[in-house]
């Protein structure tokens, strides 16, 4: 039992976690990580683009990308995915400063998905110094993956409805 504390206070010194229930299936979900074209479009806080440079969607694969900030910075970053299990689970490791592992779990939860994303960082001061920013920027991320699944949602609607 003393582990499994352990492991949750260390989980909460580390890390930042958030999860929301999204609107769509566990596929849907896992298909707007695994297709770029998607990805690019709600990957980062409000009012950010991306530009990949290399997109490898598999264990091991490298990804290379710079975000462009509204007011014209540019933040390049490079991760590795180190987990993948379809539909499911996940792990990306952001390899330059700030260094941090990003833990992605997709349960379904009735007709949609529950969505839990854990970023752990090397070190409690590091997480602490994080949360303020990380905390705002992880719902805005959230929130353009659920603006993303809903129209596409209405899509198909719209397409079932003409067919």
């Amino acid at each position: 039992m003393e582990s499994d504390e352990a492991s949750s206070l260390d989980e909460a010194s580390l890390g930042v976690r958030t999860e929301r229930v999204l609107p769509s299936s566990p596929r849907a979900v896992f298909a707007a990580f695994e297709r770029p074209e998607q990805l690019a479009e709600w990957w980062g806080p409000h009012g950010f683009t991306n530009t990949f440079e290399q997109f490898e969607f598999r264990p091991g694969g490298r990804w290379v990308f710079v975000m462009h900030g509204p007011q014209g910075t540019h933040h390049a970053n490079e991760c590795v995915l180190r987990e993948i299990e379809a539909d499911a689970r996940i792990v990306i490791e952001h390899v330059v400063k700030p260094w941090y592992r990003l833990t992605v779990t997709l349960t379904a939860h009735g007709e949609g998905t529950r969505l839990s994303w854990l970023q752990e960082f090397a070190s409690p001061q590091m997480a602490a110094s994080m949360r303020p920013l990380t905390s705002v920027a992880n719902e805005q991320v959230l929130d353009r993956l659920q603006a993303l699944l809903e129209r596409a949602a209405r899509g198909k609607e719209r397409r079932a409805a003409t067919t």
